[in-house]
């Protein structure tokens, strides 16, 4: 699949900031990856997400929930390749949002059962989230919000987000 560069036309710059629309969401990801089976049985096999088209060894496209796809892999430019080295640009990490605290538990139990390896777990006030690397070095978040009521904020009503240790024997007493 290979997109093509088009122009856009010239116009007078505004540099006035105008917010994005309200309902913009991010619709999906798509990664570059070495090697297709080893990246679905990591997106698909520990996580469990759904395959819902493949192509060959080349593409796939999973999906939680029967969605047509949230995270595209593909071996176009990538094949065989190694991830970047530190100290270049890319993707820092994609975050996925789990729907509760006891889904973000199973995830954890699911990671824990396949041997992997966490790179953090945070309390971030507003959400809690582990971190990790998929089998390719991609960076990975796998968190849940609590609800908007509940977020820290300051006496001025500011969202006052932090960073603190995650209790993930405390999460895994989720799944009791």
């Amino acid at each position: 699949m290979s997109e093509q560069t088009t122009p856009l036309p010239a116009r007078e710059t505004d540099l006035t900031p105008r917010p994005i629309a309200a309902g913009v969401r991010i619709g999906h990801v798509h990664l570059k990856i070495a090697d297709l089976d080893r990246a679905l049985a990591f997106y698909c096999g520990i996580l469990g997400f759904n395959l819902m088209q493949r192509y060959g060894t080349q593409a796939a496209f999973v999906s939680a929930g029967g969605y047509h796809h949230h995270i595209g892999l593909n071996t176009w430019e990538s094949r065989g390749g190694s991830p970047p080295p530190p100290g270049t640009t890319g993707l820092f990490h994609m975050a996925i949002l789990y729907p509760t605290r006891r889904d973000l538990a199973d995830a954890l139990r699911r990671l824990i059962e396949a041997g992997v390896t966490l790179d953090g777990a945070s309390d971030h006030g507003v959400s809690e989230a582990l971190y990790l690397r998929d089998p390719d070095g991609n960076g990975l978040e796998l968190y849940w919000d609590r609800p908007e009521s509940e977020w820290p904020r300051t006496s001025d009503g500011e969202l006052a987000m932090h960073t603190r240790a995650l209790d993930l024997q405390g999460l895994l007493r989720e799944l009791a």
